[in-house]
């Protein structure tokens, strides 16, 4: 991504936060943070899961009261008591999850709950003439606003969500993880919002994982760990190594872990797979021992394919040979035949919120802690605690329910219930996606283990399929990349082979 932005130097402090403090309990979640963001500036808000950005997040929007510390707004005192207070008093945020309406239009949705009335009837007119008018402003005005919102792509429901900012007279603007969904174009079409927004002398907060988009896009940056600030300062004079050091406290090193590799038997080989949407065409053989990393736009198909294999999506046509076994089979029978996969949408599939770490890790294996379905706890915590040891998760102990873990932690939980399980064969879904630059590390390192082995100690090679849309992910941990256009899978390359540039022309259809 390129970008070429002239100076536009901030004119006057708009938002500052000082000495915000926030106790949950005995947990202290902020202590004593300090945050300035000036008019007609990018300010990048970084640090690892748990470190404290959301919590400042929601105190400024009005979600969570402070327990000690002060908010100005323009000069002003600033300390909403709700979300819309803060909407109506121009601080707007826009989460991640983006927070629309599905079945209501775009226009319906940037009015909502603030829509124009005349003795309690709706004024259609006026709804229409400032949906257009922001739209307009965004240089969006073909943005389509009469068809329901979850009709319309990815880009197009964020650009909805922007609109419903600036018709409340947004003044700061947050955005968190607004890319962790988005494929290159629609980046790059975010990023000219951003700017025109900028321009416009707006404030924005930017929160994001992916340093390399921060160096591009954001003016100045605030770094917290574990609930302090421990620095801040102009963008342009910081690197990437700087930044994740005080990020994680330590240098990580490495990003990329990457051991010497070889390639073993073939466990899977797929011939002209067809699902009944996506994918139409895709053919690949993984080996133990290797990463296969498949690459492609948001809505190529590279979810369906993983789906497909895992037999969670039907199959129209072709061949899939999984180890001695030919053919489709049901996600219990793929369980069964040592495959396991690990979705995208953590939340929803990936792990169980409401219930703990320990039943998370092992309700799909739970022979080995007692006879005909009884469970003996002392032989469960002690397997699951081996477990959190492993993988590092950050927890009180295993009974925690997941839902109360950070984004990374609870992606390790996911991956510790695969490998509790046994599996020989991985399917990893953006297994990244929304987690800090530490726990990426981890996560990477672990990748390279599995597909690795440990001769000494009995463990064989793995063989692991793995989607992701960040592409330096892609190129770091795969051996080989194939490139999804379309619902076709082309032919799988030598990574140190291809670049960023190669696999999104590919990816485009322009190669």
């Amino acid at each position: 991504m390129t970008a070429v932005r002239t100076m536009n130097s901030p004119v006057y402090p708009c938002l500052e936060m000082r000495g915000i403090s926030k106790r949950f309990g005995a947990t202290v979640a902020l202590d004593d943070v300090d945050l300035k963001v000036n008019a007609g500036e990018i300010h990048a808000l970084v640090g690892e899961n748990g470190a404290g950005k959301s919590t400042l997040m929601k105190v400024l929007s009005g979600a969570h009261p402070l327990d000690r510390g002060r908010m100005m707004l323009d000069a002003q005192p600033y300390a909403p008591n709700t979300p819309l207070a803060a909407r109506r008093t121009g601080v707007c945020m826009i989460y991640q999850e983006l927070s629309l309406a599905s079945h209501l239009s775009a226009e319906q949705n940037i009015l909502l709950g603030v829509e124009p009335t005349w003795f309690g009837f709706l004024r259609q007119s006026e709804i229409r003439r400032r949906t257009v008018e922001a739209l307009e402003r965004l240089k969006h005005h073909d943005l389509p606003i009469d068809v329901p919102v979850s009709r319309l792509p990815i880009g197009a429901q964020q650009l909805v969500e922007v609109a419903r900012a600036i018709v409340v007279g947004c003044r700061v603007l947050v955005l968190d993880e607004p890319t962790s969904s988005l494929s290159g174009p629609d980046v790059e079409c975010l990023f000219d919002l951003i700017r025109h927004l900028w321009s416009e002398k707006l404030a924005i907060v930017y929160i994001s994982h992916f340093l390399e988009e921060v160096k591009e896009i954001a003016d100045r940056y605030t770094v917290l760990r574990d609930g302090r600030n421990v620095g801040s300062g102009d963008m342009e004079t910081a690197t990437a190594e700087s930044l994740v050091e005080l990020m994680v406290g330590r240098t990580i090193g490495k990003l990329f872990s990457r051991s010497s590799r070889k390639p073993g038997e073939r466990i899977l080989e797929v011939n002209h797979l067809a699902g009944h949407a996506k994918p139409q065409a895709a053919s690949l053989e993984l080996h133990r021992g290797e990463v296969l990393g498949i690459a492609g736009l948001v809505g190529a198909g590279r979810t369906e394919l993983l789906r497909a294999l895992f037999g969670l999506d039907a199959i129209r046509k072709g061949s899939i040979r999984f180890g001695a076994y030919l053919g489709p089979a049901s996600p219990v029978r793929r369980w069964a035949q040592g495959a396991g996969i690990l979705s995208e949408n953590r939340q929803v599939e990936g792990v169980a919120m409401s219930m703990s770490i320990a039943d998370n890790i092992t309700l799909s294996k739970l022979d080995p802690f007692g006879p005909l379905g009884w469970i003996w706890p002392d032989r469960q915590r002690q397997t699951v605690q081996r477990w959190i040891d492993r993988f590092a998760i950050r927890c009180r102990h295993g009974r925690q329910n997941v839902g109360e873990l950070s984004g990374g932690n609870q992606q390790k939980v996911a991956l510790a219930r695969l490998l509790h399980h046994d599996v020989d064969l991985l399917l990893l879904d953006e297994p990244t996606r929304g987690i800090d630059v530490g726990s990426k590390a981890e996560i990477y390192e672990l990748i390279d283990q599995l597909v690795t082995g440990n001769p000494e100690n009995g463990q064989a090679p793995r063989a692991i399929l793995m989607v992701s849309s960040y592409l330096p992910e892609l190129l770091g941990v795969c051996d080989r990349i194939a490139v999804m256009h379309r619902g076709t899978l082309g032919l799988a390359r030598p990574a140190d082979q291809l670049d960023e540039q190669m696999l999104m022309l590919e990816a485009t259809g322009q190669k």
